[in-house]
């Protein structure tokens, strides 16, 4: 993957495919980690006497123009950072954006609008997708992907764009890479990983690549309510998958035939109704309470899941413990957090929930060994798939 270090951008338009998938709420911006975690790139480009076209996406608008996922609070809140003023177009492609583009001086910044308001970004027809995609490369002279939050999506301004200019990664998806790699690639060891999140489901196929490579596997979350539902224990109206139950015993077989450790939680913290101001009750897994669900892994569990943590060379998390937005039933996540700023090797937070998590719970980035920007980019490479994006900087 060649770096954008070898382009000779000086006085040169750069299309900049950037992750700026914010929260939002209100329209007020909530998490700005990933546009921090996009300052570097756009720093050093402008630095190199560039201009900077920067798409990026926010929600999952299905090609419709939708004004709660409009970037304009990312662009002010971009100016902000860089000290200096980032045009904003709201019409992607069209007259106004190419006017716009081709006037940048070097130092500029132009922001689109929200690249997925057009359905031919996410289109899975190809032709319309490389339409699209032609559209986009008549803005600029050459290519930077550093959205490592959607390297895994066959999309317009991530797959197709960079075959049509000269192409480089940034600064963001080649440290991405560069940390999945030592996860992937003879890991120090113990290696540990710890899931969590609402669905087994969407976990499944990092759970199962992983079982032959990590020493410890430990799970949370509300995916672990399946796990124990499994084993036949009592959930109460905690939520489950079903249809997964035959999957997940086995792989628990799996993970005590490759003398994997897979920790489960041994308490729960219930309440009656899922609300900021339900009451918690601390139960073991074996005494559920029917008419309860569980929204926390318990205080024994997460002291054992932070015990099995410290002892690991290399951590990956993904996935929140429970629903740490309520601090009822924040604890299980903050313990575990607090356990992987204390790891003598490598810790690895998983973007998505878990990225959000530590910073709403009072954790600097600074204290993690490294804080991914894309929680299902992170989980599909560690499935060992091929994503789209990744290929398309390599070509």
């Amino acid at each position: 993957m060649s770096s954008f270090g070898d382009l000779d951008v000086q006085g040169k338009r750069v299309f900049l495919r950037c992750d700026l998938n914010v929260p939002l709420k209100g329209g007020v911006i909530t998490d700005d980690g990933r546009i921090r975690a996009s300052l570097p790139t756009i720093s050093a480009l402008l630095e190199k006497g560039a201009s900077l076209i920067i798409a990026a996406h926010l929600g999952r608008p299905k090609g419709e123009a939708k004004a709660e996922l409009s970037l304009a609070p990312i662009a002010a809140r971009l100016s902000e950072l860089l000290g200096k003023p980032v045009q904003f177009s709201g019409d992607i492609t069209g007259p106004a954006t190419s006017g716009a583009a081709a006037n940048l001086k070097s130092g500029e910044i132009l922001l689109l609008e929200n690249i997925r308001f057009s359905g031919a970004e996410t289109s899975k027809d190809e032709s319309e997708r490389a339409l699209f995609a032609n559209e986009l490369a008549a803005l600029a002279d050459f290519y930077v992907g550093d959205g490592f939050g959607a390297v895994h999506r066959k999309h317009a301004s991530v797959y197709d764009l960079p075959k049509l200019l000269p192409h480089a990664a940034g600064t963001l998806v080649s440290a991405e890479v560069e940390v999945l790699k030592k996860l992937t690639n003879n890991p120090a060891r113990p290696f540990g990983v710890i899931l969590g999140g609402s669905k087994v489901s969407d976990k499944l196929g990092v759970i199962s690549n992983l079982l032959g490579k990590v020493d410890v596997m430990a799970i949370g979350g509300g995916m672990v309510f399946t796990f124990l539902a499994a084993q036949g224990k009592e959930i109460g109206t905690s939520l489950v998958e079903a249809e997964m139950l035959d999957t997940v015993r086995a792989l628990i077989a799996e993970a005590k035939e490759k003398g994997v450790q897979l920790i489960l939680p041994t308490d729960i913290v219930v309440a009656p109704t899922f609300s900021a101001d339900a009451t918690p009750t601390v139960v073991t897994v074996d005494a559920i309470p029917s008419d309860q669900m569980g929204l926390d892994i318990g205080p024994v569990s997460a002291e054992a899941f932070a015990a099995a943590i410290r002892g690991c060379q290399t951590v990956f998390w993904n996935g929140p413990m429970g629903v740490f937005e309520f601090p009822a039933f924040a604890a299980g996540t903050k313990v575990v957090a607090q356990a992987l700023t204390e790891v003598s090797g490598i810790s690895v937070v998983g973007g998505g929930d878990s990225a959000a998590a530590v910073r709403a719970l009072g954790f600097s980035d600074d204290q993690f060994g490294y804080i991914s920007t894309g929680g299902g980019a992170s989980l599909e490479y560690l499935e060992g798939k091929e994503l789209p994006g990744l290929k398309a900087l390599d070509l």
